[in-house]
């Protein structure tokens, strides 16, 4: 439980994720390294939805660039510690949180302790390169810390998630289904639809009897007639007409009333077949499901899951015990409200058994999974969800690139330019390894800057295969000779494509050059700028991100976000 004092703070937040979602909050603690815009925007909103603790790990001092970019310093703080002054401005956001500071460089922090990182329950890399992340990564995944790499460069954002599995009971979907089981009602529920006579109640319990008890009377009427649930459309159509034939007649019009009009509208809930959600079904079919004794709680009641449904549930999953508004009297809705809430308890101590028998068996203290968190499971059963990453190491070695997937994203008109961001984040990358700094960074060496990016650009690009682009024509190869070699001319691949393969608009044959000009002269202009703005959208996107993962709802990002600025995109490669 969370103290009163937090219950009334975070109020509308707890509404979201509820008290256990807030609990988990607040246990949690952060580590930032580098707390420039990105990384303050972004623990900013963190500290505000009540984590535990932060601690910024930042060994740089405020200079001028920090005071036209980051909120989280002032003036009068140039030359001071910057993880120093936002550590003290972000625990004035909220008191409950607790902050502290390491006044040194992540990267050698990464060397001379390592352990460090350990601590935390979630690590937050802001604006680190590639050799940075990699080296960080197989640290956090040694302790098994979530780590969460965030990044803008200019007008380009980078969001990724590095850690084996995260597993999501509470994925919260944007819409479902009501579970009624209306095709194949329980024993009690059948009983009490029942003991309810159409022709003789009055009409005050007519009108207000729940929808739900009307569509399963029709239902077994169908069945009487049919033998069977409608299946064509014209049997549904007949169906959701027999519901309005059950209404009183006044004279020779029908009666109008609400718990009608929504039986009709939920008819397809009769002759819809119960399924387990594809989803779950992976989930349960999933060589994690036999268990063993190091098993993670999480797949223990997958297991359990698994048991009910082949015994108890026959089938089926467990009811999760909610039912939506229905127009009816207060006394008939609780009642079978009443219903619903005692066949999810029967699942419930159902699913439990086999969870703690699974847990003895494997010599496991039996009570070490509560009841609670079986309810949880039981009323989350059609939403589970697991999301699984590749490690950046996997996803950056040439070895272990998933070819087929650069080149899809590589040639997809939704998703190609945010991958030629993609290929230049890591070419940025490649030229500060060699110089000593960001292209751009310097006014009398832009042009030799966009030369240099340009070639490190086209390594990468050849590196995932980008020298090619499907086309309706084909597989084309693009090189100096294009038209001559294909038969087929540039102005037959789309705009964006020209663009995007460095083939001028004007007619004229493509160079060696994979990317447009206009995204390395782009990379260039900016300088690795860090604005306000891209932090702040960053550092929102980021927080939720974050928030996902340490409360455990709702289903995380799975792939490498890129932010396009320019074009106001957000777009997931799957990598």
């Amino acid at each position: 439980m969370i103290p009163a004092s937090n219950a009334k703070r975070y109020d509308r937040q707890i509404r979201i994720w509820g008290p256990h979602g807030q609990a988990r909050l607040e246990k949690s603690s952060v580590a930032l390294l580098n707390c420039g815009p990105t990384g303050s925007e972004t623990l900013k909103n963190l500290v505000l939805g009540g984590i535990g603790s932060f601690t910024i790990v930042d060994g740089h001092r405020v200079t001028s660039t920090d005071i036209g970019n980051n909120f989280f310093v002032h003036h009068s703080n140039l030359g001071e510690s910057r993880a120093k002054v936002t550590t003290e401005l972000l625990k004035e956001l909220n008191e409950a949180v607790a902050g502290s500071y390491v006044e040194e460089d992540p990267a050698v922090l990464l060397d001379s302790n390592p352990g460090f990182f350990s601590e935390f329950s979630l690590v937050v890399a802001t604006q680190m390169r590639e050799t940075e992340m990699l080296r960080l990564e197989e640290i956090c995944e040694q302790a098994k810390v979530p780590l969460l790499v965030v990044r803008i460069y200019g007008l380009v954002g980078y969001l990724r998630a590095s850690l084996a599995e995260h597993r999501v009971i509470e994925s919260k979907p944007d819409s479902a289904v009501d579970d009624l089981r209306m095709n194949q009602p329980w024993a009690e529920l059948q009983e009490f639809a029942n003991s309810f006579d159409l022709s003789t109640i009055d009409d005050i319990t007519l009108h207000h009897l729940p929808y739900a008890v009307l569509l399963i009377k029709a239902a077994a009427a169908w069945r009487a007639e049919h033998s069977s649930l409608p299946s064509t459309s014209k049997e549904r159509r007949d169906f959701k007409e027999s519901i309005g034939n059950m209404k009183r007649m006044a004279g020779e019009v029908p009666v109008e009333s609400e718990n009608f009009d929504e039986a009709v509208k939920a008819a397809f809930q009769v002759w819809t077949a119960y399924a387990v959600p594809s989803e779950v079904r992976l989930l349960l079919d999933d060589e994690q499901s036999s268990v063993t004794t190091d098993s993670d709680e999480f797949w223990i009641m997958v297991a359990s899951l698994k048991a009910f449904l082949e015994h108890e549930g026959s089938g089926c999953l467990p009811l999760d015990g909610s039912i939506p508004d229905m127009h009816a009297t207060t006394d008939l809705y609780l009642r079978i409200q009443r219903l619903y809430r005692e066949c999810a308890d029967r699942d419930v101590q159902a699913v439990e058994r086999h969870a703690r028998a699974l847990l003895q068996e494997l010599g496991r203290d039996a009570e070490s999974v509560s009841t609670e968190t079986v309810r949880c499971f039981c009323k989350n059963a059609r939403n589970l969800r697991v999301v699984r990453y590749r490690s950046l190491r996997e996803e950056l070695g040439a070895a272990s690139q998933r070819s087929a997937a650069l080149q899809k994203a590589l040639t997809g008109e939704s998703t190609a330019p945010a991958m030629y961001f993609y290929v230049l984040l890591r070419a940025v990358d490649r030229f500060h390894v060699q110089h000593g700094r960001y292209p751009g960074s310097h006014d009398d060496t832009l042009e030799d800057d966009v030369t240099a990016l340009r070639a490190m650009a086209n390594q990468a690009w050849r590196l995932f295969g980008g020298r090619h682009v499907s086309t309706p024509a084909g597989f084309v190869p693009l090189g100096p000779n294009t038209q001559s070699e294909t038969g087929v001319l540039e102005s037959a691949l789309p705009c964006c494509w020209r663009a995007a393969v460095g083939v001028a608009t004007h007619g004229a044959p493509p160079d060696s050059s994979a990317i447009s000009e206009d995204y390395i002269v782009e990379m260039v202009r900016c300088g690795a700028g860090e604005l306000h703005v891209m932090g702040a959208f960053m550092g929102g996107v980021a927080a939720q991100e974050a928030i996902k993962l340490i409360t455990r709802q709702f289903v995380p990002v799975a792939g490498t976000m890129i932010y396009n600025a320019i074009g106001c995109t957000t777009t997931v490669l799957e990598l």
